[in-house]
């Protein structure tokens, strides 16, 4: 699958399972991807079955957490927390481990399935799921999809510059779906460049900015990726990138220079 496809769909077209699984299939492309589809649909049908009368949003958060976590065994992986394996989808559900974030990309594609309303938390650190829109309910995949009250939620974001409302209460917008996908890959892109390993990292954001090329801050990490391999050439077409979708003429110039710094194309 060109992935470029994703960066050019609508966002609400977006099913956020499927468009991790095609993410992941890049680096697995001997493994069967129909096998991981009926997974998926195995864990569809079972949200779907039990939560055929869950109408609050507090019913449906239960059931969520007693398939993917009681049934089918999916929680975080806080003994091995920094291995790529944990936000590379396949891997996870192979593993039935993983990141907060890869895991919440789990529980919200599976509400959504079932015809409910769940988002992705925009949270720094530890992704959180939204369930509902009116009276919704905030869980935790990680912790095998429990509640996660007002007084664990506000001491969890404690001292991150988060808004709040009127009553001083935090808020977390929820992500969009190209957001959220970004975000997983950004997850392994960082371990990539924490071990050294550039070209994986270059990698990964290169496939950040297909998915998601309004995001500008995976472009600036390319271009400084490839300025640093000397790869002269991919960092004139990052930073080319760069310019058409920057909007600031400030920041247009000062791309620019760096373009022009890096001397004649060769």
């Amino acid at each position: 699958m060109d992935i470029s496809v994703i960066g050019v769909l609508d966002d609400q077209d977006i099913l956020l399972d499927i468009a991790a699984l095609a993410l992941s299939q890049l680096d697995h492309a001997e493994c069967d991807v129909g096998t991981y589809l009926a997974q998926l649909e195995a864990i569809e049908d079972g949200v779907c079955e039990e939560g055929r009368g869950a109408i609050m949003s507090s019913e449906q958060a239960i059931v969520l957490a007693e398939v993917l976590h009681d049934e089918h065994g999916f929680t975080g992986d806080a003994e091995s927390y920094d291995a790529p394996v944990n936000a590379d989808f396949i891997r996870v559900l192979d593993r039935k481990r993983g990141l907060p974030i890869s895991l919440a990309i789990l529980y919200v594609a599976m509400a959504r399935r079932a015809g409910w309303v769940a988002h992705v938390l925009n949270g720094p650190g530890h992704v959180l799921v939204q369930i509902g829109e009116k009276n919704p309910v905030i869980i935790d995949p990680f912790n095998g999809g429990r509640h996660v009250g007002a007084d664990e939620f506000t001491a969890l974001y404690q001292g991150h510059a988060i808004d709040v409302d009127m009553d001083g209460k935090l808020l977390l917008v929820p992500m969009t779906n190209h957001q959220v996908l970004a975000r997983l890959l950004f997850n392994q892109a960082v371990r990539a460049e924490s071990e050294n390993d550039t070209q994986r990292a270059i990698v990964l954001h290169d496939r950040i900015t297909r998915i998601a090329p309004r995001m500008l801050d995976s472009w600036h990490h390319l271009a400084r990726l490839q300025i640093s391999t000397n790869d002269s050439q991919g960092a004139r077409a990052t930073l080319l990138g760069i310019a058409e979708l920057t909007g600031d003429k400030h920041a247009r110039d000062q791309v620019m220079a760096v373009f022009r710094s890096l001397g004649p194309a060769r």
